[in-house]
């Protein structure tokens, strides 16, 4: 249980917001390169709390500008797109991606209004599919070698969602893996073949017993969790007999990410990122340590859930996340349909906009809750205190963090320890691109 003014201090981000200021430190997510698409190449942004326009210009470079004109104020959103610039359609003021302003139409001749007008841009660059922002003062932080970072294009599948939530809620689902056994469990068992593209429907490395049935059936996990210099790791073991036991090893990726085993031979990193106090999306990067990416599959099953152009579920609270009394009898324990996204859009935005953690009752299984706690709320300290906190990294730094190794598989009771990392060495080997994992 935390107290209501530890609870603000976590999820409160917006505008000198101490969480806010923290989060300003690290790149986020803020569009998929996919919606920069089309002949009009413009899109309004709302992150952490604040509003920005997004567009790319004629050589694919990105600007992203404070969104109302520095003349009068107009929505730059609404903008005219004139050969990569963006012109406001209130009196005719032109912007480049750097928020240079080139033109002040309405001036008299030979005015030099415009040698004199910047608009304050960000910088934005792409990583697998992704158009992360730079929102903070100071010299950007270098980006991590992560998998997700390093694999080739084909090997990678970027999407993304919205949840009416806070972002704290919403990224704590990620440090909660006793909830799988309940919240996932479906009665039936999928045939694997037909799985691709789906989480907990196949089978788990060097099995072909079907990770729904160990779900299902082995309920009691235990969980270890481990502080890590990029955040935290989480282990948890399922045990199915005295020989093997079913594990996995997931990651937070400080400070507002996860990697975490969607198969066998594919990982997700995701994170999640406040649009304001009381809604969020999730951005995920699919990474494929085998063969290429069927993005089509894979965009098209994620698009009847979370349609273009919002990628607003179709199910939330107005229609009771699509609970349905006799599906819940008889084929998943939450009524609510076999897209587990769903399930964890549930469990997040069921417990109001901003959960009340005051009222909380935390077991052992929420271990990796309470130390990622303890970690955001250091942070947030320090970076009052305008100290460094961990994953501001220089280029150098940055090299030195690959992986990390997140693995579903079932291995030897008694050293699955040592069976997660050789089982992650041995499917590097079979991926010519990844570095070793730290």
């Amino acid at each position: 249980m935390i107290s209501r003014e530890q609870n603000e201090l976590m999820t409160r981000i917006g505008p000198g917001s101490p969480a806010g200021k923290l989060l300003r430190n690290y790149w986020q997510p803020i569009a998929l390169v996919d919606e920069l698409g089309g002949p009009r190449p413009v899109r309004p942004v709302t992150v952490l709390g604040e509003n920005y326009v997004l567009f790319r210009n004629a050589n694919n470079q990105y600007g992203l500008l404070d969104r109302n004109c520095p003349h009068r104020g107009a929505d730059l959103a609404y903008g005219r797109w004139e050969d990569g610039k963006l012109r406001c359609v209130f009196h005719g003021w032109l912007f480049d991606v750097e928020g240079k302003c080139l033109e002040t139409p309405a001036e008299p001749q030979g005015s030099r209004l415009c040698d004199h007008i910047r608009q304050r841009s960000y910088p934005v660059v792409e990583r697998s599919g992704i158009l992360f922002a730079w929102l903070g003062a100071g010299e950007p932080s270098a980006f991590p070698h992560f998998d997700c970072f390093t694999a080739p294009s084909a090997y990678t599948f970027a999407f993304k969602g919205y949840w009416d939530c806070n972002w704290l809620q919403a990224l704590e689902v990620g440090i909660d893996p006793a909830h799988a056994s309940f919240l996932h469990r479906y009665f039936e068992d999928e045939d694997p073949a037909a799985s691709y593209g789906k989480q907990f429907r196949g089978t788990p490395l060097d099995s072909d017993l079907p990770i729904s049935k160990v779900l299902r059936e082995f309920d009691r996990p235990e969980i270890s969790v481990a502080r890590t210099d990029y955040g935290m790791r989480l282990v948890t073991l399922r045990r199915i007999d005295d020989k093997v036991s079913h594990g996995r090893a997931t990651h937070i990726l400080f400070p507002q990410a996860f990697v975490i085993p969607m198969n066998a031979e594919m990982t997700i990193t995701q994170w999640h990122v406040p649009v304001d106090d009381h809604g969020c999306y999730w951005y995920s990067i699919f990474t494929s340590f085998t063969t290429p990416v069927d993005r089509k599959t894979m965009r098209e099953q994620r698009l009847k859930t979370y349609p273009a152009p919002d990628y607003k579920p179709i199910y939330n609270r107005s229609n009771q996340w699509g609970f349905d009394a006799a599906e819940q009898r008889k084929a998943t324990y939450t009524g609510m349909g076999f897209d587990i996204n769903i399930h964890d859009q549930f469990a997040c935005e069921s417990p109001g906009r901003i959960a009340d953690r005051t009222r909380e009752n935390l077991g052992s299984s929420d271990k990796g809750i309470v130390l990622y706690r303890r970690l955001l709320v250091d942070a947030i300290q320090k970076t009052a205190k305008g100290e460094k906190t961990m994953m501001m990294l220089d280029d150098d730094a940055a090299r030195a963090f690959t992986g990390p190794a997140a693995i579903d598989g079932i291995g030897p009771t008694g050293r699955w320890d040592e069976y997660w990392q050789e089982a992650d060495a041995a499917r590097r080997q079979r991926a010519p691109w990844a570095a070793k994992a730290a």
